[in-house]
């Protein structure tokens, strides 16, 4: 996390994450070569990330059918720590 991503309140602005989780979402959704875009997406925020942390995405498929999927997309930081959890639907 760099100083431009930070908010007025000295914390990482939600946008951040949330672009974050949903690149790790839209290569999840494409791990089968077939193309598929976001039909829903969610995100809660659970705790607050600051500069020099460092932000690690995991995407877990729950389910993949013939014409949509739904992940689960954790971001924790470099303590292993759950930071926001984002759902996704494509």
């Amino acid at each position: 996390v760099r100083p431009e991503m930070i908010n007025g309140l000295g914390i990482v602005h939600g946008g951040i994450a949330f672009s974050f989780a949903d690149s790790a979402f839209a290569f999840a959704c494409n791990n089968r070569n077939n193309l598929s875009v976001a039909l829903d997406t969610s995100i809660n925020f659970l705790k607050p990330t600051h500069v020099g942390d460092i932000l690690i995405a995991e995407a877990m498929e729950i389910h993949n059918g013939r014409s949509t999927g739904l992940y689960e997309i954790l971001i924790k930081n470099q303590h292993d720590v759950l930071v926001a959890k984002f759902k996704g639907t494509c």
